[in-house]
């Protein structure tokens, strides 16, 4: 039986919910004996859907997890920041009524309330990623540490010893338990084993921060309340979508970001957009620049091309990227190439003990839940049936939850040159869709890139309220090889902002309407005149 409680600041019924599904302190590991089809090592979404498809399949499973089942999504990551983007568009909206004809009062944010409903929703959500649920999909769900101790066995630590992180993400062999000693758990044998342990939010060195304290995308969902003067290190976007939601919220905000530009793998004028909404919301941004130091009240002191400038701060949130989680995992031990970026991986999502897959954060450059589910569907079929699926087949959209969303899939026009594969562009703005006129939302564009003289979709990007929601269209085209010519022979239902996707399709039409043939059919319809 687990031996301890996990706690999650704050400690209330929300939070308590929480826990009890996805790391309850009565859990009763199994006594694993034999051999398994599959070891899952992380209980995010990649490890989550491994375990349940496979298991689902008939093979003996095993999932295993030291800390919270559901992984950063669930529990610090998509499913709170969204709860909490929700409040603050609302909170915006409230003080645009006046624009639409309707009159209110003055707008206040209660934050606690704001991040009491954040907790209540992410307890609602939890059994869907709870270990008893898995645990009844026929998974045998450990709770505690894995570490491989050879190339096809692994051991499950007590849950009650939980490492620290070494600076180097190696094993720390003077702390670390090992054979049969007091604190080693079961030994499991696999004929496949996967590696799902995600990322955790990169540490950066700066003089000065650690001392005054601040705050990750780990421990930011933990406040109840609101920071008077935030300031986010990192314009990416995590950093972004907080920013704008906190300054919504009434902090003030100043964001970071040491490229050019916010969003920097966006289009250029997609990421012009998020940086002219963040400031409409009062969110102060600075580009090229970089944090110099953190001084003891956390005054932040930051060198740009404005010059020196002090921003006083009474918290900082780190937003700088993510590092992948091997630390203690021992991977050596079972012959598996990994660095700092993560765990080497072929196409397949093979790593270089070919019994041992990876998935999720800690494998791949591309760290989003949908993109973990999508590796994790792949792994089943290569893993389980000798698939030879490949993760470059994978057609992979993200979106940049700000309000307006920022979504794309495939190439922008910068990678496309880099690659330099000749392309045309074709693009709507919003100020033509009639809905978007309506709802007063006209700040966006849909952006497609073809092949050059041919409808082959290989990028696109929609800036709008619901970007998210379109770029799956898109997405779809791609997939399965439809032409943008495809799309614009589909009816779109008017007035929607996704009929912007037909009349892009439609301005490629217009191409393929020569001077030759415009003559050719004034010339026929003449002669159907007489």
């Amino acid at each position: 039986m687990v031996q301890y409680r996990v706690a999650v600041a704050p400690d209330d019924e929300f939070n308590r919910r929480l826990v009890d599904s996805v790391h309850p302190a009565e859990w009763t590991n199994p006594h694993g004996t034999g051999t398994y089809n599959l070891v899952v090592i992380g209980a995010g979404t990649a490890g989550l859907v491994t375990a349940a498809g496979a298991a689902g399949l008939g093979a003996r499973v095993a999932l295993i997890e030291r800390h919270l089942m559901g992984g950063d999504c669930l529990n610090t990551g998509c499913v709170p920041s969204k709860a909490l983007i929700r409040s603050s568009r609302v909170a915006a909206q409230a003080r645009r009524s006046a624009e639409y004809g309707v009159h209110t009062g003055a707008v206040r944010v209660d934050f606690a309330d704001v991040m009491a409903r954040m907790r209540r929703l992410r307890a609602d959500i939890a059994p869907n990623d709870s270990a008893a649920r898995f645990r009844d999909l026929g998974v045998d769900v450990y709770l505690g540490h894995a570490r491989f101790v050879s190339a096809r066995e692994i051991v499950v630590d007590r849950a009650s010893w939980l490492p620290d992180r070494t600076d180097d993400g190696r094993s720390d062999a003077a702390r670390r338990p090992r054979g049969d000693s007091d604190n080693s758990g079961p030994r499991l044998r696999f004929a496949r084993a996967v590696i799902a342990t995600g990322a955790r939010p990169r540490e950066v060195q700066i003089p000065g921060l650690a001392g005054a304290g601040y705050l990750t995308s780990d421990t930011i969902f933990e406040l109840t309340e609101l920071p008077e003067r935030l300031v986010v290190i990192g314009g990416g976007p995590i950093g972004c979508e907080l920013a704008q939601a906190f300054a919504r919220f009434g902090a003030r905000v100043t964001v970071v970001e040491t490229g050019p530009r916010l969003l920097g793998k966006e289009e250029p004028d997609a990421s012009a957009i998020a940086a002219q909404a963040l400031e409409r919301d009062g969110v102060t941004v600075l580009v090229d620049a970089r944090v110099v130091r953190v001084e003891p009240d956390r005054t932040v002191v930051v060198d740009s091309a404005r010059g020196v400038t002090r921003v006083a701060a009474t918290a900082v949130l780190v937003a700088a990227g993510r590092t992948p989680n091997l630390h203690h995992l021992d991977v050596e031990r079972a012959g598996v190439t990994w660095d700092e970026r993560g765990v080497a991986v072929d196409e397949r999502m093979r790593t270089s003990n070919r019994h041992i897959y990876a998935a999720g954060d800690v494998a791949s450059p591309e760290r989003f839940t949908h993109a973990a589910d999508a590796m994790a569907r792949l792994i089943i079929r290569n893993a389980l049936f000798f698939g030879r699926n490949k993760v470059a087949g994978l057609i992979i959209p993200r979106v940049t939850f700000t309000d307006p969303e920022i979504a794309s899939v495939g190439l922008t026009g910068e990678q496309a040159a880099a690659r330099r594969l000749a392309i045309d562009t074709f693009e709507v703005s919003l100020d033509h869709i009639d809905r978007a006129v309506l709802d007063g939302r006209t700040d966006g564009f849909v952006r497609v890139h073809v092949r050059e003289g041919r409808d082959d979709i290989v990028g696109a990007t929609v800036v709008a309220p619901h970007a998210g929601e379109m770029i799956g269209e898109f997405t779809v085209a791609m997939t399965h090889k439809l032409g943008l010519a495809r799309l614009g022979s589909t009816i779109h239902p008017y007035p929607t902002t996704a009929l912007a996707v037909r009349q892009v399709a439609d301005r490629y039409q217009r191409t393929r309407l020569t001077p030759w043939l415009a003559r050719l059919f004034g010339k026929f319809l003449a002669w159907r005149r007489g």
